[in-house]
């Protein structure tokens, strides 16, 4: 099983930004914890803090791959053609929020994308990551 993990703007600051928002790791280092803990699935990290290259990423793995774990950070509220390159594609995408985005700014209570993901997650921290593996890994995701 192939699963890409794709992070979108500001998320390479994980363990530097706002802590108190975030926490204090680096998703690299949370990241080998997730590898280690499913040793038989193909992990795969990107990350970007731009929008295209996003969507790029998107249709490069979106036909081969068993699914897609992303968290596209602030474009989640902006961006129709991140929706639009999720709506293209095969493969399951999973939306995933570190912080929960409902108990933050107003701006931040929509999504553009959800409508085209599989579900989403938000508020767990990065575990989310992880409940996101279990559902793509489970028959609920076929």
């Amino acid at each position: 099983m192939k699963i890409l993990v794709i992070n979108g703007p500001n998320l390479n600051l994980l363990g530097t930004r706002e802590k108190s928002v975030y926490g204090d790791q680096t998703f690299e280092s949370y990241f080998k914890t997730l590898t280690a803990k499913y040793p038989n699935i193909n992990f795969e990290y990107y990350q970007s803090n731009v929008e295209g290259e996003l969507i790029n990423k998107l249709h490069e793995v979106g036909f081969s791959y068993d699914g897609i774990i992303l968290n596209a950070g602030a474009y989640t509220h902006t961006s129709v053609a991140i929706s639009d390159a999720i709506a293209a594609i095969n493969a399951p995408v999973v939306e995933v929020h570190i912080s929960n985005i409902h108990a933050r700014e107003e701006f931040r209570h929509t999504s553009l994308i959800t409508a085209n993901c599989a579900g989403m997650i938000t508020g767990f921290g990065l575990k989310g990551y992880e409940m996101a593996v279990f559902y793509l890994t489970t028959n609920e995701s076929k």
